[in-house]
Order: C-alpha cells, then sequence, then structure tokens
C-alpha cells in the first residue's frame, strides 16, 4: 500500500504569518503525537512571500489522511487561526518508490 502525501501553502492574512507559525508546529506535535497514520509533518516558511507557509505531511495511507480531516486537532487548528488564514492550497500525491 502506497503513502499518501500532501503538499500545501498556507497563505496568511496580511502581518499574521508568524501568529500562525506556533499554532502550525503545536497542530503538528498533535497530529504525530496521537495520529497513528500521521508519520511526517514539515514547516516550512516561503522565501518568496512573506505571507505564506508550506507544508509537507505523510501518511500511511489516504485512509490515515481521511482520518486526519475529521480529527480533533484539524478542528482545533481551525478554530485557532479563525481570521488568520487567507487562503490554502493543497495537492495530493503518492510517492514514487
Amino acid at each position: 500500500m502506497s503513502k499518501f502525501v500532501v503538499l500545501g501553502t498556507i497563505e496568511a492574512v496580511a502581518g499574521h504569518r508568524e501568529q500562525l507559525i506556533p499554532l502550525l508546529q503545536a497542530h503538528r506535535a498533535r497530529c504525530l503525537r496521537d495520529e497513528k497514520g500521521t508519520l511526517r509533518f514539515d514547516i516550512m516558511t516561503s522565501n518568496d512571500d512573506e505571507a505564506k507557509i508550506h507544508i509537507h505531511e505523510v501518511y500511511q495511507d489516504a485512509a490515515a489522511f481521511d482520518l486526519h480531516l475529521d480529527g480533533p486537532s484539524i478542528k482545533q487548528w481551525r478554530e485557532e487561526t479563525a481570521g488568520l488564514v487567507a487562503g490554502v492550497v493543497v495537492h495530493k500525491a503518492t510517492p514514487v518508490e
């Protein structure tokens, strides 16, 4: 069974990227600790756009990603970041082994 990868970009409301980073770090810690199928969760800031944060997440499979989307951590993240996120772009992928 192939792993499931998410590549995403979170665009912060102007001037709020630094406020989002610790909230995203806490979300990452909860996911890696509490979600068995979450294998990796990288956070990177864009060098090209001060409003953007890039994420790279690896899940055991698509079902694990679905569980992540319905989990308590992402619900908490959405509540904590309400009004701070201007947009999110998500790309789903399968790694080539």
